[in-house]
């Protein structure tokens, strides 16, 4: 078995000394960070090659005359460690180690009322039993391919720029913010940023009305807080399609749209898929 292990920290549209193309404008922006996605040159056989991560499929997409591994790190993922990647193709399997990038994210100390901090256990127990439902959906993985991995905005508003966002309550950490919040009015259309299958709807007691899309191969995007939910799970969307209208059920404080990219079941940051912000 050969062992390799890639470093990530030159910016994207430098190349490497491993070779890396040029930045491919029908990916996502790549950023091997916590939180971001790693881009991996699988070469160019004829047929797919397999990648997985911790025993997770893995996206895997044709690029030019070859094809390409798209990793989502988790916000967990510590830098300075390594993602073990194994790639299975003609020639046989081989592992290669990604290393993790260094990330800032945003820290917000708040101070509130302990009550709403701690969860009743009739809420606690309910959380616990979504959790692990939402795990299992996360996981969902389907062969074919996605159509385009560029995303269309999901709904009118302000980007938040709230990923990776970790709130301190009353000194208590809690987990990095896993998603992009628009911000619209009660009411707002949301649209699917992506062709795709609706694979679950519901009302949870953190995300409130929530619709899950399975763009293909371990790539889907959530759309939480909905005042309405416009599909079922089953569905067919073409990207731009309506699901829903903005609204603020669950745990939110105003109505918002909270919009969240999963790759191979790790939450990345949606605007890696979005059009880039213009700088005026």
């Amino acid at each position: 078995m050969r062992r390799r292990t890639f470093l990530f920290a030159l910016p994207a549209c430098a190349a490497p000394a491993w070779g890396r193309p040029a930045a491919d404008p029908a990916l996502p922006r790549i950023a091997a960070v916590p939180g971001g996605v790693a881009r991996v040159v699988l070469g160019s056989s004829a047929t797919a090659p397999q990648a997985t991560v911790d025993g997770r499929r893995v996206l895997v997409v044709r690029s030019g005359p070859g094809w390409v591994a798209l990793v989502g790190i988790g916000l967990q993922a510590k830098p300075g460690t390594s993602v073990p990647l194994r790639i299975t193709d003609a020639t046989g399997s081989r592992e290669i180690s990604l290393r993790v990038q260094p990330k800032q994210y945003a820290t917000q100390q708040l101070k509130v009322a302990p009550e709403h901090v701690q969860l009743a256990p009739a809420d606690l127990a309910r959380h616990e039993r979504e959790r692990e439902h939402l795990q299992k959906v996360l996981q969902r993985w389907s062969e074919a391919p996605p159509s385009t991995l560029q995303l269309l905005t999901p709904a009118p508003g302000r980007r938040s720029s709230s990923f990776g966002l970790r709130r301190v309550f009353n000194g208590e950490a809690r987990n990095p913010h896993n998603g992009m919040d628009i911000a619209a009015a009660l009411g707002t259309p949301i649209a699917a940023a992506g062709g795709g299958e609706v694979i679950d709807t519901g009302d949870y007691f953190f995300s409130g009305r929530t619709v899950i899309v399975d763009h293909g191969q371990g790539f889907l995007t959530l759309y939480c807080h909905l005042d309405e939910i416009g599909t079922t799970p089953g569905a067919r969307l073409s990207a731009g399609n309506a699901l829903g209208t903005v609204g603020a059920t669950g745990r939110v404080t105003g109505p918002h749209l909270h919009f969240s990219v999963y790759l191979n079941a790790a939450a990345v940051d949606p605007a890696l898929f979005l059009p880039a912000l213009s700088a005026g």
